[in-house]
């Protein structure tokens, strides 16, 4: 391992402005994905402790607390301040995200740290420029609407973007005026206790921000199902989204937005730069270490070129470079851990069963951490296993399509729909392509092409709701219709 180790400063319950431990006084270890080997302990927080980070916040919520008395604009410099202390400790942040989750330190450094800073800008532009609209409805009334923020969000966050996706969920939240409680993965919660800092130092009032490390069933479990948590905002996958769903329904009916797995398609035709298609192809799957909900991982290629594509996208595979995440020269670091890896090994031997050809890879790197090839399948068939489910993994799938027709109505037979990509020079396939898929993001020539303007979220079981850009706001904020009756007085 690097020298690189970051000094790890924060591994307690952050609620009210303060480190706690948990109540029950449990910890449990997070663990180096690069060596196998732990980093430290982390304070344990379950049920007890959400409770007193729901009620922390719902303290900071009351009418009259400085948050709600503060001015939207104040929100906004607030938020600001917060983007410039991350950019401040952004090499410390890298560093530590690496640590913990696996990711190359360059793309952390250089790819996470700058979208999460960009984020908490945009909303904090936002701040106070939410506001509703007169409305001339019939008769001597004054109607107008407000937006006023939900109330305790609980904020579940995943593993493959941590600080990324803490920024998705807080900035529009904290934008519109709401409290939060946040879980992060258990996995990786190392990068979400340390921003807990940032938020003190930024002037949050205490209990606006609260973050509670722990287990799914159990943290999680218990802000899906607490009857003072307004809303749920979840990444992950769609069996722990359905879960919430149901927890939602059984408690308070609360507020779900959810953004959940993918089975996304590429769709490469035969008029494409064929150089070019095989690097848009390769960026979509084998980014993030093929951690990534949106991952291009059934790349339909146009029979006339299928076979010269699979060849290019082998060796391009090939030079990827395995290892420390520390290493500047490495472009894939571990999966985040063993249970992860020994599902990619389970569905690469599925492929290898069914009948697919397994190009390259298809084997762990060594027996310390968690390693693996990477790995590309061709003659895949659509009801093969890598061809379904999600692999979330470095394991390309090549299949061969005929016609337009019929490459649309294959892409779409799926529960899933987050993203989808076309490659190709012809504005009209493009257009065609992006209008018939049923998928919450469609990418021409490019791929994960993803920032804070533009919104993001699944269509069928990839999702609810949508994250990022204007449509984002509308998760975080209640509409309320005023009508105020004009008496006519006699002079």
């Amino acid at each position: 391992m690097s020298d690189e180790r970051p000094e790890i400063k924060y591994t307690k319950i952050f609620i009210d402005n303060e480190w706690r431990d948990s109540l029950s006084k449990k910890t449990f270890p997070t663990i180096n994905p690069s060596t196998g080997e732990k980093i430290c302990d982390v304070a344990e927080g379950d049920k007890a402790d959400v409770d007193e980070a729901v009620k922390a916040a719902q303290r900071a919520f009351e009418l009259g607390s400085e948050w709600r008395k503060m001015d939207a604009s104040q929100r906004g410099r607030l938020l600001s301040k917060l983007a410039d202390l991350i950019e401040r400790d952004r090499d410390y942040l890298a560093k530590l995200e690496s640590l913990d989750s696996g990711k190359p330190y360059n793309d952390t450094l250089n790819g996470d740290l700058p979208f999460a800073i960009k984020c908490y800008r945009y909303y904090a532009g936002f701040a106070d420029k939410i506001h509703g609209k007169t409305i001339p409805i019939d008769g001597d009334y004054f109607c107008y609407t407000r937006h006023e923020p939900v109330g305790v969000v609980g904020a579940i966050i995943p593993w493959n973007f941590p600080l990324v996706l803490q920024s998705w969920k807080l900035a529009p939240a904290l934008c519109c005026g709401n409290v939060v409680v946040m879980k992060p993965a258990e996995q990786t919660p190392l990068t979400a206790l340390y921003f807990a800092s940032l938020i003190k130092e930024a002037g949050f009032p205490p209990g606006v921000v609260n973050i509670v490390p722990g287990y799914g069933p159990t943290a999680g479990a218990a802000i899906s199902e607490h009857m003072n948590v307004d809303k749920v905002a979840f990444t992950g996958s769609t069996e722990v989204g359905k879960l919430i769903m149901q927890a939602a329904g059984k408690s308070n009916l609360k507020n779900v937005t959810l953004e959940l797995g993918g089975k996304s398609p590429i769709i490469v035709f035969a008029d494409a730069d064929l150089d070019e298609a095989v690097e848009v192809c390769h960026w979509a799957l084998f980014f993030n270490m093929g951690e990534c909900c949106t991952a291009g991982s059934r790349t339909f290629v146009e029979e006339s070129i299928y076979d010269e594509f699979v060849k290019r996208s082998v060796a391009r595979a090939r030079q990827r470079n395995v290892g420390d995440p520390f290493n500047l020269k490495v472009n894939q670091g571990p999966q985040i851990d063993g249970e992860q890896l020994t599902k990619i090994m389970d569905l690469i031997r599925s492929g290898k069963e069914e009948g697919a050809k397994l190009e390259c890879g298809g084997n762990r790197i060594g027996d310390k951490g968690f390693f693996v090839e990477p790995t590309v399948f061709s003659n895949v068939q659509d009801g093969m296993r890598i061809a379904k489910e999600e692999i979330f993994g470095p394991v390309q799938q090549i299949i061969k399509f005929k016609t337009l027709e019929e490459v649309v109505q294959r892409a779409n037979e799926t529960p899933y729909g987050l993203a989808a990509g076309v490659v190709t020079r012809d504005v009209n396939t493009a257009l065609t392509i992006s209008h018939s898929l049923r998928a919450g993001t469609i990418w021409v020539n490019c791929f994960h092409a993803t920032q804070s303007q533009a919104s993001f979220g699944g269509f069928k079981q990839s999702g609810v709701g949508r994250e990022l850009g204007e449509y984002g706001l509308q998760q975080y904020s209640e509409v309320k219709t005023v009508t105020i009756k004009i008496s006519e007085k006699n002079s």
